[in-house]
């Protein structure tokens, strides 16, 4: 199952050329030394937005805070099965997340 989360969550990175994934035992985006994606070890994706947007996005994903081993990851969407039904459009959410973290100071 969660190979099959992986195989998504590649699929899902791949239609964004700006980045790539990193991580081998845990998944994952970064860029200036933030991560932004991340693929959990119950093969839940999570996508990082500003608190704001985090909010928003929540309500309109009908979804809740990201965890990842138990710890609640801060700023961090789950991104609903359904969704992951259509790749495209996740992918849009994953650009407006990476342009987000590019927009941080650096680390």
């Amino acid at each position: 199952m969660w190979e099959d989360k992986l195989k998504i969550y590649d699929e899902l990175i791949s239609k964004c050329p700006r980045f790539e994934r990193k991580g081998k035992t845990m998944p994952y985006t970064s860029a200036n030394g933030h991560m932004f994606s991340l693929l959990n070890k119950a093969g839940e994706i999570g996508i990082r937005f500003s608190k704001e947007v985090q909010k928003k996005y929540m309500e309109a994903f009908d979804s809740t805070i990201f965890k990842s081993y138990n710890a609640v990851m801060h700023g961090y969407v789950l991104i609903p099965e359904h969704m992951l039904e259509n790749l495209d459009n996740v992918a849009k959410y994953l650009n407006e997340s990476y342009d987000y973290v590019v927009s941080l100071k650096p680390k």
